[in-house]
Protein backbone atom coordinates (compact mmCIF):
# COMPACT_ATOMS: atom_id res chain seq x y z
CA UNK A 1 0.00 0.00 0.00
CA UNK A 2 2.43 2.16 0.97
CA UNK A 3 4.78 2.10 -2.53
CA UNK A 4 1.17 2.73 -4.43
CA UNK A 5 0.25 5.41 -2.30
CA UNK A 6 3.88 7.17 -2.81
CA UNK A 7 3.57 6.26 -6.59
CA UNK A 8 0.03 8.33 -6.57
CA UNK A 9 1.23 11.26 -4.68
CA UNK A 10 4.50 11.40 -7.06
CA UNK A 11 2.37 11.01 -10.00
CA UNK A 12 0.01 13.92 -8.94
CA UNK A 13 2.94 15.89 -8.42
CA UNK A 14 4.46 15.59 -11.28
CA UNK A 15 1.07 16.70 -13.10
CA UNK A 16 0.97 19.47 -10.91
CA UNK A 17 4.16 20.80 -11.26
CA UNK A 18 3.70 20.50 -15.41
CA UNK A 19 0.65 21.90 -15.83
CA UNK A 20 2.45 25.43 -13.68
CA UNK A 21 -1.09 25.50 -11.66
CA UNK A 22 -1.03 24.27 -7.39
CA UNK A 23 -3.43 22.53 -7.70
CA UNK A 24 -4.16 20.49 -4.35
CA UNK A 25 -3.70 17.21 -4.76
CA UNK A 26 -5.68 14.14 -3.12
CA UNK A 27 -4.34 12.83 0.34
CA UNK A 28 -6.36 10.40 2.31
CA UNK A 29 -8.55 11.39 5.59
CA UNK A 30 -6.59 10.02 8.75
CA UNK A 31 -9.71 8.71 9.98
CA UNK A 32 -11.49 7.39 7.11
CA UNK A 33 -8.51 6.50 4.35
CA UNK A 34 -10.91 7.75 1.79
CA UNK A 35 -9.10 10.17 -0.74
CA UNK A 36 -9.53 13.81 -0.36
CA UNK A 37 -8.10 16.84 -0.95
CA UNK A 38 -7.36 20.49 0.97
CA UNK A 39 -9.93 21.82 -1.56
CA UNK A 40 -12.71 19.85 -0.06
CA UNK A 41 -12.18 22.03 3.04
CA UNK A 42 -12.40 25.29 1.44
CA UNK A 43 -16.07 27.03 0.96
CA UNK A 44 -16.63 30.56 0.03
CA UNK A 45 -17.55 31.71 3.55
CA UNK A 46 -14.69 30.72 5.77
CA UNK A 47 -10.93 30.83 5.62
CA UNK A 48 -9.02 27.88 5.47
CA UNK A 49 -5.83 27.27 7.81
CA UNK A 50 -3.92 24.07 7.09
CA UNK A 51 -1.70 22.90 10.10
CA UNK A 52 0.86 20.80 8.67
CA UNK A 53 2.29 18.95 11.18
CA UNK A 54 4.05 15.41 11.93
CA UNK A 55 3.45 13.40 15.44
CA UNK A 56 7.04 12.98 16.19
CA UNK A 57 7.24 17.45 15.98
CA UNK A 58 7.43 18.47 19.66
CA UNK A 59 6.40 21.65 18.61
CA UNK A 60 2.96 20.20 17.10
CA UNK A 61 2.05 18.58 20.47
CA UNK A 62 2.22 21.49 22.25
CA UNK A 63 0.70 23.82 19.77
CA UNK A 64 -2.56 21.95 18.40
CA UNK A 65 -5.09 22.43 21.22
CA UNK A 66 -4.39 25.87 20.44
CA UNK A 67 -5.74 25.22 16.85
CA UNK A 68 -8.35 22.90 17.57
CA UNK A 69 -9.64 25.46 20.03
CA UNK A 70 -9.23 28.27 17.36
CA UNK A 71 -11.01 25.79 15.11
CA UNK A 72 -14.31 25.30 17.85
CA UNK A 73 -14.25 29.33 18.29
CA UNK A 74 -13.57 31.16 14.70
CA UNK A 75 -17.14 31.18 12.75
CA UNK A 76 -15.65 32.92 10.05
CA UNK A 77 -12.54 30.01 9.70
CA UNK A 78 -11.89 26.24 9.97
CA UNK A 79 -8.51 24.34 10.42
CA UNK A 80 -7.72 21.52 8.53
CA UNK A 81 -4.42 19.32 9.63
CA UNK A 82 -2.21 17.95 7.34
CA UNK A 83 0.56 15.07 8.66
CA UNK A 84 3.12 13.84 7.04
CA UNK A 85 3.45 10.82 8.42
CA UNK A 86 2.68 8.65 5.55
CA UNK A 87 1.44 5.43 5.84
CA UNK A 88 3.87 4.02 7.37
CA UNK A 89 3.02 5.83 10.33
CA UNK A 90 -0.73 6.22 10.20
CA UNK A 91 -0.40 4.77 13.53
CA UNK A 92 1.77 7.07 15.06
CA UNK A 93 -0.66 9.63 13.36
CA UNK A 94 -4.41 7.84 14.98
CA UNK A 95 -2.70 8.15 18.22
CA UNK A 96 -1.54 11.62 18.20
CA UNK A 97 -4.69 13.12 17.58
CA UNK A 98 -6.48 11.24 20.13
CA UNK A 99 -4.32 11.73 22.83
CA UNK A 100 -5.32 15.52 22.06
CA UNK A 101 -8.28 15.26 21.40
CA UNK A 102 -7.97 16.50 17.94
CA UNK A 103 -11.51 16.96 16.36
CA UNK A 104 -11.13 18.86 13.44
CA UNK A 105 -10.62 17.28 10.02
CA UNK A 106 -7.02 15.76 9.21
CA UNK A 107 -5.88 14.33 6.14
CA UNK A 108 -2.50 11.99 5.80
CA UNK A 109 0.23 12.07 3.05
CA UNK A 110 3.40 10.62 2.04
CA UNK A 111 6.11 13.10 3.37
CA UNK A 112 7.52 13.96 -0.19
CA UNK A 113 3.54 14.35 -1.14
CA UNK A 114 3.07 16.80 1.46
CA UNK A 115 6.52 18.95 1.35
CA UNK A 116 6.06 19.12 -2.58
CA UNK A 117 2.66 20.54 -2.58
CA UNK A 118 3.64 23.11 0.23
CA UNK A 119 6.62 23.89 -2.21
CA UNK A 120 4.42 24.17 -5.24
CA UNK A 121 1.58 26.01 -3.63
CA UNK A 122 4.01 28.26 -1.86
CA UNK A 123 6.57 28.93 -4.05
CA UNK A 124 8.97 28.21 -1.24
CA UNK A 125 11.39 25.72 0.18
CA UNK A 126 10.09 23.10 3.01
CA UNK A 127 11.47 23.92 6.25
CA UNK A 128 9.49 21.89 8.70
CA UNK A 129 7.05 21.30 11.01
CA UNK A 130 4.71 22.63 12.13
CA UNK A 131 3.84 24.79 8.87
CA UNK A 132 0.97 26.25 7.85
CA UNK A 133 -1.21 28.06 4.93
CA UNK A 134 -3.98 30.01 5.16
CA UNK A 135 -6.18 30.06 2.14
CA UNK A 136 -9.32 32.91 1.42
CA UNK A 137 -12.44 31.93 1.14
CA UNK A 138 -12.05 32.85 -2.71
CA UNK A 139 -9.16 30.04 -2.04
CA UNK A 140 -6.13 32.33 -3.03
CA UNK A 141 -3.34 31.40 -0.63
CA UNK A 142 -2.83 34.53 1.51
CA UNK A 143 -0.16 33.28 4.12
CA UNK A 144 2.33 30.56 4.81
CA UNK A 145 4.66 30.08 7.80
CA UNK A 146 6.86 27.99 9.16
CA UNK A 147 7.00 27.60 12.80
CA UNK A 148 4.59 28.08 15.38
CA UNK A 149 2.01 30.65 14.73
CA UNK A 150 -0.14 31.65 17.74
CA UNK A 151 -3.73 31.47 16.76
CA UNK A 152 -4.52 35.53 18.01
CA UNK A 153 -2.01 36.56 15.11
CA UNK A 154 -4.22 33.79 12.74
CA UNK A 155 -7.28 35.81 13.92
CA UNK A 156 -5.88 39.14 13.25
CA UNK A 157 -4.72 38.26 10.12
CA UNK A 158 -7.90 37.09 8.96
CA UNK A 159 -9.73 40.13 10.36
CA UNK A 160 -7.16 42.54 8.94
CA UNK A 161 -7.79 40.92 5.91
CA UNK A 162 -11.71 39.99 5.27
CA UNK A 163 -13.48 42.95 3.85
CA UNK A 164 -16.15 44.83 5.86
Amino acid sequence: MQDGLRAFAFALLLLATSSGVAAAPLFMNLQTQAPESLDDYRDAERWLVVMIWASDCEICQREIGSYQRFHDQQANARVVGLTLDGDARRADALEFVAEREVRFPNLIGEPEAVTGYYQIATGSRWIGTPSLLIYAPDGKLMAKQAGAVPTDLIAEFIAANTPD
